[in-house]
């Protein structure tokens, strides 16, 4: 059994996705709690804490059913993330839990709970001109998912998405263009 001590030497190093499949991997078999591992993605150094929450998203979204549980347990931590690589996988579990084809077990789940920090902490992400594209991406994404849940984002998320695009990349122009057109004809 892999202690967390263990583990977090294993990531102490440089590390590819093979090695990021191969831990997620061992970490499933063994069971490894995914709390343990939600608070490794707040360590000081920022480098270990990136390469836990790249595991940590493999983890998850491989078996989202499996971890159904700590779902609450990832939400209630959202606030807190404050390392710039951290956040991309963040958001990207947030746009996966959050989308309409989320299996039903997380879809029962999320709607126990509160969703408000995660709201707060996407348009944060969104409005942050620091915070990486990607993240910003993955978060309008994710507020998009929310927007029948919490109506009054739709009209917030089309201002911020205009915002974004206009000294935007390609690529926010795209995913812009694509999220205002859905926003606009009322498309789930």
């Amino acid at each position: 059994m892999i202690s967390q001590a263990e583990f977090i030497k294993q990531i102490s190093g440089t590390i590819g996705k093979t090695k990021v499949l191969e831990l997620s991997r061992i970490l499933n078999e063994q069971q490894f709690a995914l709390r343990d591992l939600v608070d490794i993605t707040f360590h000081a150094d920022k480098n270990i804490a990136f390469r836990a929450a790249w595991i940590l998203e493999n983890l998850f979204l491989k078996d989202p059913a499996r971890y159904e549980s700590d779902l609450e347990y990832i939400i209630s931590r959202i606030k807190e993330v404050k390392h710039e690589s951290c956040k991309r996988h963040y958001a990207k579990i947030m746009m996966h839990v959050t989308n309409p084809k989320a299996i039903l077990v997380i879809k029962n789940k999320l709607g126990l709970i509160d969703m408000e920090p995660v709201i707060e902490q996407c348009f944060d992400w969104m409005i942050d001109p620091k915070v990486k594209i990607a993240v910003k991406v993955f978060a309008s994404e994710a507020l998009f998912n929310l927007r029948y849940r919490y109506p009054w984002i739709k009209e917030e998320l089309a201002e911020q998405i205009q915002f974004l695009m206009r000294n935007g990349t390609a690529a926010i122009q795209s995913r812009g263009r694509k999220l205002l057109g859905l926003l606009k004809n009322n498309i789930p």
